[in-house]
């Protein structure tokens, strides 16, 4: 899936699919059913539930009420304050952000989470696997009501491109045909710090960056092909730049 961001930079996501979703779910879902048991044996530990006690019944709603609150408040929770990674999302490389790149946020987390009941029915998930396959995008019903989507997860990315400006290995030769000597070193440097630093940023501000600090540069440069642009073009100048100094 290809997004348009504000800032003029083209964001390639990989869409999940339901092999790993399911997979990320079942991590999840047994995390869940450990904190219930517990939950439960907390409530009711020594406590019987015959005999008319009244005091049982309360710790019968209680549970209830928290389970749902656990069923809906856990994926909130780790999807707002972990980037949009449950645990189990996190162990099969995936991420829930909004379908504009943007991460969630407490609104759209709740709506999706909200409506992963409907999304269970008739049974099973079985409305949310037939919404995940016949939508262009992958999306369950919960998705599509929030504007989510669920995408493989950037791994960290190795710089095989700055490392070669330490090395001075051999360029490519569109590479070796740019014109950097107007480069300056204070801005070769801030180019390698962010390309450095760039995976502990979000999406949407590092795609600013990334564009910001390229439409500065790129008019410094002569022999730039039209398809180098943001993070590439970026890229690319740290190593034709750094093979010559």
């Amino acid at each position: 899936m290809t997004i348009q961001t504000p800032e003029g930079v083209d964001l390639m996501l990989t869409l999940a699919g339901v092999g790993s979703r399911f997979a990320s779910a079942i991590v999840d879902y047994l995390i869940q059913a450990a904190l219930l048991v517990a939950l439960a044996l907390l409530l009711f530990g020594g406590v019987s539930l015959g005999g008319g006690d009244s005091g049982a019944g309360v710790l019968v709603a209680v549970y209830f009420i928290a389970s749902f609150l656990v069923f809906v408040g856990y994926d909130i929770t780790f999807e707002v304050l972990n980037s949009g990674q449950t645990p189990g999302k996190r162990m099969n490389g995936l991420r829930v952000v909004r379908t504009e790149g943007q991460p969630v946020n407490f609104i759209t987390s709740a709506i999706r989470n909200v409506l992963r009941v409907i999304d269970w029915l008739p049974l099973s998930y079985a409305a949310g696997a037939v919404s995940i396959l016949v939508t262009s995008h992958n999306q369950r019903l919960g998705d599509l009501a929030a504007g989510t989507i669920v995408v493989r997860a950037r791994k960290p990315a190795r710089a095989p491109v700055v490392a070669a400006t330490s090395t001075g290995g051999d360029l490519p030769a569109d590479l070796a045909a740019w014109d950097t000597t107007a480069i300056t070193a204070e801005e070769l440097a801030a180019v390698r710090s962010f390309l450095e630093r760039r995976n502990e940023l979000e999406l949407g501000p590092r795609n600013a960056l990334a564009a910001t600090l390229a439409s500065g540069l790129r008019g410094k440069v002569a022999g730039v092909p039209p398809e180098y642009n943001g993070e590439r073009f970026l890229e690319a100048l740290a190593a034709a730049k750094g093979a010559r100094t």
